[in-house]
Parts: C-alpha cells; structure tokens; sequence
C-alpha cells in the first residue's frame, strides 16, 4: 500500500505500525535534576518510553529514481534493523515523485516487510519530504538517512541512544570529525568543508557537519521547531539545526564511517550553490522564529553566547570575504564605486546586520565600510594604475579596517551577524 500526499498536507498513516495521534502537539516529558545541595538546577527529556504500542523508531528513506540500488539497501537496512535494534521500528519510504520503477520496487518490498511503508510526494524535494513525513510520524524518535546507505550502519546505534534515553534531543553523523573515516573525492571534501566553515562564521552554529545525511530527533522536539522550517531542498536540515541551537537544544555528534557512492545522482556544485542561498534565506528568516518562545515551551535555559575574539574574527573574515567575491564579480560589468556599492548591499542584504543596542553596531560597520572602501577606490587612480585585483584588496583592507573599528568602539560585535 502506498500512502500518496498530493496537496503536500499532513499524510495519513498505517494503522498496521501506528495508533493516531491527536491535534495537539506534545508537550515534552522533562525530568528536573538538581546537581549539589540545592545550588544549580537544569531540565533534561524523559527516557523514550520504549513499551508502548507504536515504533519506537521511524526511519525516514527519501529516494529518487533509485531503482537500481533500492532494493538491495532496503533489505539491508530492514535486515540490520532486525538483528541489532532492540525496540519495535518502522521504515518510510518517502518517494520524491520518481519517474523510473523506485516506486514499483518499494511498495513490493512493503508487501513483504510489515515494517515498511511507502508515501509518494508529487513534488520532489528532500526537505518536503522529511518535514511532513515526521510531522505525521507516531513515533518518538525519528530519523532519516540517504538512500545509498553511505553511512556505516554501525553508527546507527550511538546516534539513537542519547535521544532514547533523554540526555540529547538532535543526533547528527559527522564526517568532519577526527576520528571519521571517510572515502570522497578531494572536490565533495572541499566543498563540504567550505559550506560548514562558511556557515559557521555567519550563524555562529557549532555543530561540526550540517551536511551529511545520517541524522535523528526526539519527535517532542521536532514538533515544536519543524513548523519554523521553510527550506523543501537539501538545506531543510541545516536549517533545523541552527534553529535547534538557537533554541539551546542538545545536538549528538557521532564521528562516522562514509563512503561516496561514486554513483550518485547529486551535482556537488550545484547542490553548493543551493546550500549557499539557503544560508541567505536563512540569515534573514532566524529573525522572524520566536526563539524565546520556543526555548520557553521546550524548557530550555538560554545559552552562553560565544563571542570570544577568534569567532568575531572568522566572521569578519567570511562576510569580507563573501563581499570581496560579489566585489570582483560585479566590477567585470560596472564601474569600481558602483560595484562596491552592489557588493555590499548585496552581502548585507544576504548575512543581515545584527542590531546591538541603542548605538546600532552593525550599521556604523556598514556606513564605516562603504565610507572607506569608496574612499579607497577614489584615491587608487591617483596614486598607481589600479587594475581588479588591487581594486578587490582595497576592498577587503577597508571591511576588516571597519571591523576593526566596530570591535573596538563597542567590544561586542566585528562583524555583521545574523540574528
């Protein structure tokens, strides 16, 4: 049986694997511990309660026109699942509107599987996707990973137990730890390493590896946060991540074991690009998602901001960077004064300017640097024969000039942030 969702609206479920739930959204199970004599108190998720009638764990599969690997991954999968996992589970299927025989082959296997479910989306979309399969799941603990199963399954253990048992509510494989063993080309590893770098400096995010497709969430939590979602793509869980963080919300990392599959139907470059524009989305959108709300509904205390010197620094770093870029590519079309005025509106419009105070740090950092670099760019002529790349620096000298002056005026903000 194949569960189709045309209008992409709440999807209706098996009765065989789930008992309905009602409209309102969970409430989640804190228990309070108190650490020495009466001095600190802290908030932490109920344990999993695993002998309820419902999987205690559903496994989210997006797939794609992946007739030729599904099945065989599928029985894998169903078959680890089986042998290792000691709590009931379901697996989902979530077609992303496949036009070869992906569909065919997993509503075969469902038939075979009593585990196993099949939901068809007429729109593609991996975010799509997850979002309103989770968002109708009954089970407590929900989670996702790629078709092509390039992470080890043997991770898949450590990254459900913390949410099981209470201590984390997000779980997240990471292919950029040091203890990861990974096989890609040197191209994915640049890229994966560049976007997360990137994002990093911009969101402040701390989570090592937003990208890899191995990740998991107590369904309490993704209740509350996942309505606050906007991405369908690729980025839908970087998403979910930084707003999870900013929430205060406990985010497992697991060093894992990944393989490229030299087979995948994924354009690296393309995909990048997407992500890129999706973190400017995303810059803009976390202004807009009530954090204190939401950390108030989930009980979570606010967390220690991170603004030490060297964060300020890799943010300054990126947004000039990111200026400079849009600098060098706009000045092939227009002249030196109006391309800087491009670049930077373009960047400020794209990261946002973080309001600090009555004084509006951000601001005097935007109107420092557009004063200075287009001072710059009026002097270069009369001083030497400027050519692009000398016009580029001059850029990036008077960003991280402005920057400079930021910190220093108000001590708490170098570069634009995002809120």
């Amino acid at each position: 049986m194949t569960l189709t969702d045309p209008t992409t609206s709440a999807l209706p479920r098996k009765t065989h694997s789930a008992r309905l739930r009602g409209s309102a959204l969970p409430t989640p199970q804190l228990e309070h511990l108190h650490d020495g004599p009466a001095v600190h108190r802290q908030t932490r998720r109920l344990p999993i309660d695993t002998k309820g009638v419902v999987p205690v764990l559903d496994v989210t599969v997006p797939v794609y026109n992946d007739e030729v690997s599904l099945e065989r991954n599928l029985r894998r999968l169903h078959g680890y699942l089986t042998d290792t996992f000691p709590h009931t589970f379901r697996i989902t299927v979530a077609d992303n509107a496949s036009t070869d025989s992906t569909l065919r082959i997993a509503e075969r296997l469902a038939r075979e599987f009593p585990e196993l479910v099949v939901v068809r989306f007429q729109a593609s979309g991996r975010g799509n996707a997850l979002r309103h399969v989770w968002e109708s799941s009954p089970s407590p603990v929900l989670a996702y990973m790629e078709s092509d199963l390039s992470t080890d399954l043997a991770a898949l253990a450590p990254l459900l137990a913390p949410l099981i048992s209470g201590h984390s509510d997000l779980a997240i494989g990471t292919r950029l730890a040091r203890t990861s063993r990974v096989s890609r080309s040197p191209l994915r590893g640049f890229v994966s390493r560049s976007f997360n770098f990137l994002l990093r400096a911009v969101t402040g995010a701390r989570f090592s590896d937003a990208q890899c497709g191995f990740k998991a969430i107590r369904a309490d939590v993704a209740q509350r946060i996942l309505p606050y979602t906007k991405d369908d793509g690729w980025f839908f869980d970087t998403e979910l991540l930084v707003i999870a963080e900013r929430c205060g919300l406990r985010v497992h990392e697991v060093p894992v074991d990944w393989t490229d599959n030299p087979d995948s139907g994924v354009d690296v470059v393309r995909t990048a690009l997407a992500d890129l524009r999706g973190m400017a989305r995303l810059t803009r959108h976390l202004g807009r998602v009530p954090i204190a709300e939401l950390r108030g509904e989930l009980a979570v205390e606010a967390p220690a901001r991170r603004g030490g010197l060297g964060r300020r620094l890799s943010q300054a770093l990126a947004w000039t960077l990111a200026y400079a870029v849009v600098f060098l590519l706009a000045r092939t079309v227009v002249d030196p004064l109006l391309a800087n005025l491009v670049a930077l509106g373009f960047t400020t419009w794209a990261v946002g300017l973080r309001r600090v105070g009555p004084h509006r740090a951000g601001f005097l950092t935007f109107f420092t640097t557009l004063l200075l670099s287009s001072g710059a760019l009026i002097l270069l002529p009369f001083i030497t024969t400027p050519d692009r790349w000398l016009e580029g620096s001059a850029v990036v000298g008077a960003s991280l000039a402005a920057h400079l002056l930021g910190y220093l005026a108000f001590r708490r903000t170098l570069a634009p942030d995002a809120t």
